[in-house]
């Protein structure tokens, strides 16, 4: 659940719908204009504008104005789209994808509207002698007015997302003169009314602001922050998993860490042999420089080594970093690149990697419980969301690599399916070292949150902040214990479900079995697949799973929401002391 990059949704994109909605407005006003109004001031005195233009026409004025209809010449304007799209795509190690996108689409966009309009209004071109060879299209609107201010307006509009003091002002100004310049020309050389001009403008400028409010708002959730308070030099080191985070993403994050103060920024990529990207000498001071000054050292390192660690990954690469910063009180920050993301999901974190920073910086950090798990085969590690054994497992490991990438994590459903029918695996369950529980189960799930993909609530009680881990065996017989048990989980989605002091054991006619705990001792009759974070773990007989509670402090926006469940404190304290109730009585 760690490799693939989450787009995430852009309701914004729905705005490009209102494009049509143009396209019928424009060719009404052409109506309009051609037909009652026609003669009615100041539409009747057009001819008379045009008029004076042709017979004030000097050599200069000529030369200038044949310039600028080159300028705004279909195949300039086609060709500097061309080579502003490729511009923003080939910036190193930050390509502009929403930016080249909205430049290309409101280019295009404006021609559409333009040739579509041209098939309702028939209009003439002035009565005076035309300086430029014409196609036999509509006089109404401008083409040429239309494509510049899309075109040249638009580049303006990203001049001054970019741009700052005098150079911002400058080349916006220039910019934005280009189509009114343009406009200017057309009437002079008498290829449109001045109706047709202003109607050009309107129409290339209503598409930038159509097309900007569509695409241009992801875009600058990476790079148009407010500046903060008080900006600092604050330290962050970023681990970074370069397939799940693209040069795009890693330029946002490095904008927005700057524009939060911290200005030292140490970037460090994850490798299979190390998922963590090395990030134990950035916490201890051992990558410093050691021709640099000596500082004191600490029980984690040199005093104030580190303000932030930053994790743009999966869920895998967040456990990996999360191993080695629990406990040192360095708060981490997530930034949501991979398939799953369910601990981002579970602690209601934005989808999109770099609105995700942004809230995370823009709150405060929260300590949080993480689970300390071993096993036979395993070193001791930390984990996040939740370990598992049997199905869950089988799985994670079987789900197709190539299907993770282009699915994202259906891909998982599609590996699910392959185990519906896999043999029930013997287990014994021990609970906070109470008396030995003999099962039979599909899966069993140590979760420290509780909710999967689609807010599925596995583990309806599970919250990062109890104190404690919650247990779930699924054992479904047959087709109608797996309904059973899906209809169960269905019914406990978020909004549906409410927390109160007391707690199913069994649900879903025995299908799934709950228990909470803070140390979990599961012993397998075979080896099993296991896993810990959507990471495949080797086959074995043995996990033991404890909470650490408190241990890590992740950046979340404030109010921060935990959880598949909003409860308040007492609620926690109330299941809280019910769910030890039930391990005891259970171990009875």
């Amino acid at each position: 659940m760690t490799n693939a990059h989450d787009a995430g949704a852009r309701p914004g994109r729905a705005l490009l719908l209102l494009l049509p909605v143009q396209a019928v407005l424009v060719a009404a006003l052409g109506l309009l204009v051609t037909g009652p109004l026609a003669h009615h001031w100041p539409l009747s005195a057009e001819d008379d504008v045009n008029r004076a233009l042709a017979d004030g026409r000097a050599p200069s004025a000529t030369s200038l104005t044949d310039w600028l209809s080159l300028v705004a010449d279909t195949q300039t304007v086609i060709g500097l789209t061309l080579l502003c799209v490729l511009g923003l795509l080939l910036v190193p190690r930050a390509p502009r994808w929403w930016e080249a996108g909205f430049l290309a689409v409101s280019v295009a966009a404006q021609s559409a509207v333009f040739l579509l309009v041209t098939l309702v209004v028939n209009r003439d071109r002035p009565d005076v002698p035309h300086l430029d060879g014409a196609p036999p299209t509509s006089s109404f609107p401008s083409g040429h007015v239309g494509a510049s201010a899309a075109l040249y307006g638009g580049l303006a509009v990203l001049a001054a997302r970019h741009l700052r003091g005098v150079w911002r002002n400058l080349v916006v100004g220039l910019l934005l003169l280009v189509p009114l310049a343009v406009a200017f020309s057309r009437l002079y050389r008498g290829m449109h009314h001045p109706s047709d001009v202003v109607v050009g403008l309107l129409n290339g400028a209503c598409t930038l602001l159509v097309v900007g409010a569509a695409l241009l708002p992801d875009a600058r959730k990476g790079g148009a922050e407010p500046e903060p308070a008080a900006p600092g030099t604050r330290r962050a080191v970023v681990v970074r998993h370069p397939h799940a985070c693209d040069d795009g993403t890693a330029a946002r994050v490095r904008t927005v860490l700057r524009r939060h103060g911290y200005a030292e920024q140490r970037w460090t990529d994850t490798t299979p042999e190390d998922p963590s990207g090395g990030l134990a000498p950035h916490l201890t001071g051992t990558d410093a420089d050691p021709a640099g000054p000596a500082e004191p050292v600490g029980p984690v390192g040199p005093v104030g080594l580190v303000d932030l660690v930053v994790v743009c990954g999966g869920d895998g690469t967040v456990r990996a970093c999360a191993d080695l910063v629990a406990g040192t009180g360095i708060p981490l920050a997530i930034v949501p690149c991979g398939t799953g993301n369910l601990l981002a999901r579970n602690l209601g974190l934005p989808v999109e990697p770099v609105a995700a920073l942004r809230k995370a910086l823009s709150g405060r950090a929260v300590g949080l419980d993480v689970g300390r798990i071993r096993g036979d085969g395993l070193a001791p590690t930390r984990f996040a969301v939740m370990a598992g054994a049997g199905f869950d497992a089988a799985m994670v490991r079987d789900a197709s690599p190539r299907l993770k990438e282009r699915l994202g994590w259906a891909a998982y459903v599609l590996s699910a399916a392959r185990h519906l029918r896999d043999p029930r695996m013997r287990l014994s369950l021990r609970l906070d070292g109470g008396a030995q529980l003999e099962r039979r189960a599909r899966m069993v799930v140590i979760g420290n949150v509780g909710s999967l993909q689609g807010g599925l609530p596995l583990l309806p009680e599970a919250r990062p902040d109890s104190g404690r881990l919650e247990v779930v065996l699924l054992d479904p017989r047959g087709v109608t214990g797996w309904l059973a048990a899906a209809g169960y989980l269905a019914s406990r989605a978020p909004g549906r479900s409410r927390v109160s002091g007391t707690r199913e054991r069994t649900a879903a006619h025995g299908a799934l079995e709950y228990f909470g705990a803070t140390r979990v001792d599961l012993r397998f009759a075979r080896p099993q697949p296991r896993e810990l974070d959507g990471d495949v773990l080797p086959a074995g007989t043995r996990l033991t799973a404890e909470v650490e509670p408190g241990a890590l402090r992740v950046c979340l926006p404030a109010p921060t929401r935990i959880g598949a469940q909003a409860v308040s404190g007492k609620d926690r304290k109330e299941v809280a002391e019910h769910g030890h109730r039930d391990a005891r009585t259970a171990a009875r």
